[in-house]
């Protein structure tokens, strides 16, 4: 059994490790380094199982109400031993503390081609509670449409109306 933890320091250097492991979702060397720099300034929990940090997730806060996962990752040696869900479980906690009623994430859409990876990824999102909203076709690029889902997060905070 594991652990959530925040993640201070070494950031860039564990979203490198972690998604240059996951070629099959990660295969640009580009986006990996731009994620790399992008984590350095945000919220970083990892899912710690003896002594490795087996996942990560980073957080994009768009505040007053909605927290983003920028990042979700899982070392491919872990996939299926719950880091995920423990993660989510955690952005939730830090979407609520810091007074947001949405928790959003970006993945990529359906694309009419065989990427079983992909749709394991969508199918994450699905069991963990969010939905989809939106499909933005050229979000990213041409050849990779968006799929926003968002999940409303149960709201503890005495004069907000809940989702």
């Amino acid at each position: 059994m594991g652990q959530t933890v925040e993640i201070l320091t070494g950031k860039a250097e564990l979203c490198r490790s972690i998604m240059g492991a996951l070629p099959d979702w990660f295969s640009e060397p580009e986006v990996i380094e731009a994620s790399a720099q992008a984590v350095e300034e945000l919220p970083v929990f990892g899912y710690v199982e003896a002594d490795v940090v087996t996942a990560m997730i980073a957080l994009k806060p768009h505040l007053p109400d909605a927290v983003e996962i920028a990042l979700i990752a899982t070392r491919p040696e872990y996939h299926g031993h719950g880091a995920g869900r423990h993660l989510v479980d955690a952005a939730e906690r830090f979407a609520q503390e810091a007074g947001a009623r949405l928790l959003t994430v970006k993945t990529l859409a359906p694309r009419g081609r065989d990427e079983p990876q992909f749709e394991a990824t969508r199918r994450f999102y699905d069991r963990t509670g969010f939905v989809k909203a939106e499909v933005f076709p050229k979000f990213w690029r041409e050849d990779h449409p968006c799929l926003f889902m968002i999940k409303p997060l149960t709201d503890k905070q005495p004069g907000r109306t809940a989702l």
